[in-house]
């Protein structure tokens, strides 16, 4: 059985950062591709970034660009999302997810996609 478990949300202020962690189990961590998703209140999903395993891409959101950075502890089975220069707007449960389909221009889900239970970040301006 897969398990996702993320950690590293919390408070801060505008302009602040947080490290958010991921540590996979029940699964071969360098065959999937991983990545992250977020959903805010009222909003949809939507996919911040993720790896592709096999080809060594990272994609990120838009919005997210230049400011996140994904990377990976294959020796732990662990990815890591660096957000800096948060900003309100990126307030969302943040959730961790593994096999995905993942490359250059997008990101999302396939049927066997295995979630996290999320972990929340809060950015106060």
């Amino acid at each position: 059985e897969v398990q996702l478990v993320e950690s590293g949300g919390g408070l801060v202020q505008a302009g602040g950062s947080l490290r958010l962690s991921c540590a996979a189990s029940g699964l071969i961590f360098d065959s999937y591709n991983i990545g992250w998703f977020r959903q805010a209140p009222g909003k949809e999903r939507e996919g911040i970034s993720c790896l592709s395993s096999s080809v060594g891409i990272t994609y990120y959101l838009d919005s997210v660009k230049g400011r996140f950075t994904l990377s990976s502890d294959n020796a732990k089975n662990t990815v890591f999302l660096q957000m800096n220069s948060l900003k309100p707007e990126d307030t969302a449960l943040y959730y961790c997810a593994a096999d995905l389909f993942c490359d250059a221009s997008k990101m999302h889900p396939t049927p066997a996609v295995s979630w996290g239970r999320g972990t929340q970040v809060t950015v106060s301006s």
